[in-house]
């Protein structure tokens, strides 16, 4: 079966007309209160190596507010044990170091971030 050059201009109008009506589609709106605690600055910026079976961390925090950051590492091998690091207060305008390790090699390893209370 083939098409005429008509439908398959016609097909493609209707494609990008219907595309064109999705992106007009108008999205939730987030309440002002959502919004403002979302502008507020937050977070240390985290830098993480890894060496071998080590993980090292450093985070700056460059804002007024307290970051409690932790270290979770997670080792490649079922049976090694993962780690996370108890929570340490990083302060404004300070840097703190993380470390952790495992027995061999290291699958993955991230920082979380949570405000002092």
């Amino acid at each position: 079966m083939r098409l005429s050059r008509r439908t398959a201009s016609l097909s493609v109008a209707v494609a990008l007309v219907l595309t064109l009506a999705y992106e007009a589609v108008p999205h939730a709106r987030v309440p002002a209160g959502d919004e403002q605690e979302r502008a507020d600055p937050f977070g240390a910026a985290c830098r993480i190596r890894v060496e071998d079976s080590r993980v090292t961390a450093y985070c700056h925090n460059p804002y007024p507010e307290t970051d409690r950051v932790s270290l979770h590492v997670e080792c490649a091998r079922w049976w090694d044990i993962d780690t996370d690091s108890s929570p340490v207060e990083a302060g404004p305008a300070q840097t703190v170091r993380l470390k952790g390790r495992c027995w061999k090699e290291v699958g993955d390893a991230w920082v979380s971030h949570r405000r002092a209370s």
